[in-house]
């Protein structure tokens, strides 16, 4: 983030505009005038309006100034003047692009979340049972304090801090439900819970802790609740989902390597599918995890110098072939990183088209922080520069986005997509107790087993690639589990501080 600093000459426009509309009227003039004087002052100030540029700051910011005096005097109604100046600003915003955007005051630690993905809460996220009126627990976080309170997936929350959810305002029950539930860490909450087949109510108190929500998944759980990482242990196909790019995000998916690789890991599965994007910095770095050499993406604006990164030789994991799932709902960072894996040979893109968003927002502090200014400055290039922003009215057949490799892609239609996310959402919510009985029933005849075709598709390349003889280079191929890094590979793996790329929350959490 950088703070903007307003200009000596923008301030000093504000005050005498403010200044002028505080001015009484002119009084009489102290001496008379001849006609011909009259005369020559009406036609200079004539041939003085008749100069005034139309696109002119000062002339300009008159026009809202007068504007804003003249709804806080006269409009009908008494109107908030902060109100006044937000929509203004939006207003101002909207005629841009759909990126820039004011955040305000109210809406600011929401957007600090979406970056950080960290919270003081309980652990848990959540929804709105509408039938019940209660909120219901989709899955607690391992090692949370709601987890080690002993709240399950498939509970019902019925009371939070002696207020009944029923109760609460109609369309605002989530929100008003994690307003509640967040808070200081270490301040304790105490809930009203109905726990699955059971009819009575539990009174629990949770203490809150900062919680931290991890970007890097498995496909499915540990019996001890941790993420599977390993998709086929047999033939040693690993499978790493990435919901969004944060700062913690590149040592995630750091640890995660190292983990898959300690198990003997000889093939990796990328998924990032439906995955909004975040801070350009963690597309980078992950990049640079999987390339020794290249240019990694390169950005340019009207106001800012061109920049460009590429990768480091130390601290790479290769020797391994890859594959990238995509679908049209990564954006962003996401296209980044497919696009600079798939553009180095490194991986094949398996799935649909991306979204296509190539620009660039830079998080400007306001009111010394309390509110930010995201703007699009810049717009960002993949190494083979192929356009990636899908302009407004772009047809299909024009180049934008991240397409699949030939031979690659497998479209899901809406149907197939909504079955997709009950499966996701349904490995989502599985607690260390159910996953048991969910494998049990993963077998019976009564459960409609999912095939996740993107998924099978990417499984298929990588055992295809790992039948084949390995090439000299793949041989003599090292990676970071094998050599004790430095603090010096550390550091030159880090990208430079770099904007986000409009992070998107998914869910609700606790």
């Amino acid at each position: 983030m950088r703070t903007a600093h307003r200009s000596i000459s923008s301030r000093f426009l504000m005050l005498m505009l403010a200044a002028a509309l505080l001015l009484p009227a002119a009084s009489a003039p102290l001496f008379a005038q001849s006609e011909d004087a009259d005369e020559n002052a009406a036609d200079a100030a004539e041939e003085a309006v008749q100069e005034v540029d139309p696109n002119d700051p000062y002339a300009l910011m008159q026009v809202f100034v007068d504007t804003f005096e003249e709804i806080d005097r006269s409009y009908v109604k008494d109107v908030n003047r902060r109100d006044l100046v937000e929509a203004a600003i939006r207003g101002m915003l909207s005629e841009l692009d759909p990126y820039s955007d004011y955040i305000s005051p109210d809406d600011l630690d929401h957007f600090n979340e979406a970056i950080t993905q960290e919270f003081g809460g309980v652990g848990i996220r959540v929804e709105f049972d509408s039938e019940a009126r209660a909120i219901r627990v989709m899955s607690p976080l391992p090692g949370s304090p709601a987890y080690e309170a002993g709240i399950h997936s498939g509970d019902l929350i019925l009371e939070i801090a002696g207020h009944p959810v029923r109760d609460f305002p109609a369309k605002q029950e989530l929100n008003r439900a994690v307003e509640l539930l967040r808070g200081k860490p270490g301040e304790k909450v105490e809930v009203g819970v109905r726990h699955v087949n059971s009819e009575e109510i539990e009174k629990i108190t949770i203490t809150r802790d900062l919680i931290q929500l991890d970007t890097v998944l498995g496909y499915s759980y540990n019996d001890d609740g941790t993420w599977d990482l390993m998709l086929d242990p047999d033939k040693k196909i690993g499978y790493l989902r990435l919901t969004h790019f944060t700062r913690r995000s590149p040592a995630e998916v750091r640890e995660a390597l190292r983990e898959l690789k300690r198990q003997g890991m000889k093939g990796l599965i990328l998924d990032l599918r439906t995955n909004p994007g975040g801070l350009l910095e963690a597309a980078v770095e992950i990049a640079d995890l999987f390339l020794d050499k290249g240019l990694i993406v390169r950005t340019d604006g009207r106001n800012s110098i061109p920049r460009s990164w590429s990768a480091k030789s130390f601290g790479t994991f290769t020797g391994f072939p890859m594959a990238v799932i995509i679908n049209n709902y990564s954006a962003s960072a996401s296209e980044i990183l497919s696009a600079a894996l798939q553009d180095h040979d490194r991986a094949v893109v398996v799935g649909q088209r991306s979204f296509g968003k190539g620009s660039v927002q830079d998080v400007i502090k306001l009111e010394d922080g309390k509110s930010v200014l995201k703007l699009t400055t810049a717009s960002y290039h993949r190494p083979s520069g192929k356009n990636i922003h899908r302009f407004p009215n772009a047809k299909e057949d024009e180049e934008w986005g991240v397409s699949p490799n030939e031979e690659f892609e497998v479209v899901f239609n809406f149907e197939k997509f909504r079955k997709y996310q009950e499966d996701r959402r349904r490995r989502d919510s599985m607690t260390p107790s159910a996953v048991k009985s969910n494998k049990e029933e993963e077998g019976s005849e009564e459960l409609e087993v999912f095939v996740d075709d993107q998924l099978e598709r990417a499984r298929e390349y990588i055992e295809q690639q790992l039948s084949r003889p390995a090439t000299a280079s793949e041989e003599k191929a090292t990676d970071e589990a094998d050599e004790e890094e430095t603090e010096e590979a550390n550091e030159g793996k880090k990208a430079a501080s770099l904007p986000p790329l409009y992070p998107i929350p998914q869910d609700r959490a606790a």
